[in-house]
């Protein structure tokens, strides 16, 4: 396998990268100036030394707690719940929620081998229970895992703080993720939430 090809496998494995994506985006690099390619290669390089989980809400950030745990403007009584880092980007790209968010970091999926102990569901529940929330919005992904592990930490949540548990309401493609939702799907989300 010569380098070419070898990048191009390297891009396939990416998601959403087929392997003529991974071919068109092999030949651009080729085609392009050398300075782009190094800073691009130095970028991916430190990417990990640079970016880490927030120690609070699990988030990816360069400063610890993250700019949205930090930020004394945000509601710290509202925490919406989602599966993975990239959702908080997705909810905050359309500037509707201004409260905290608290990454699960996956979703219940036993035939994975991923149950409750592999989230940061007990984390959650500290920090609901150290006072001052007084809604967690679950927005999990409407999928059969989504839906099962929000209703087990809607359970949870009930069962040991007594605190409101809502949802996002429907609009939300089933068997969709919040990264490939609209704008104007997820703003009728939130606004449309309901209690369990």
């Amino acid at each position: 396998m010569n380098a070419i090809e070898e990048l191009t496998a390297s891009f396939s494995r990416l998601p959403g990268i087929g392997k003529k994506s991974a071919g068109r985006i092999t030949n651009y690099l080729l085609k392009t100036d050398l300075t782009f390619n190094q800073n691009f290669a130095r970028q991916i390089l430190t990417l990990q030394e640079k970016i880490k989980p927030c120690s609070i809400c699990g988030s990816w950030t360069e400063n610890d707690p993250c700019p949205i745990c930090s930020d004394p403007l945000r509601d710290k009584s509202i925490i919406c719940v989602v599966e993975q880092p990239q959702d908080v980007q997705t909810i905050e790209s359309f500037h509707e929620f201004t409260g905290l968010f608290h990454v699960l970091g996956g979703v219940i999926a036993p035939l994975d081998g991923i149950g409750p102990e592999q989230l940061s569901i007990a984390a959650l529940i500290q920090r609901v229970q150290s006072g001052g929330v007084q809604e967690v919005i679950i927005a999990t992904n409407p999928t059969v895992e989504g839906d099962t592990t929000a209703l087990y930490v809607q359970r949870l949540l009930t069962a040991q703080t007594g605190i409101k548990v809502t949802r996002l309401a429907s609009g939300l493609p089933v068997g969709g993720d919040l990264e490939y939702t609209d704008k104007l799907t997820l703003a009728r989300s939130f606004r449309g939430r309901t209690t369990f």
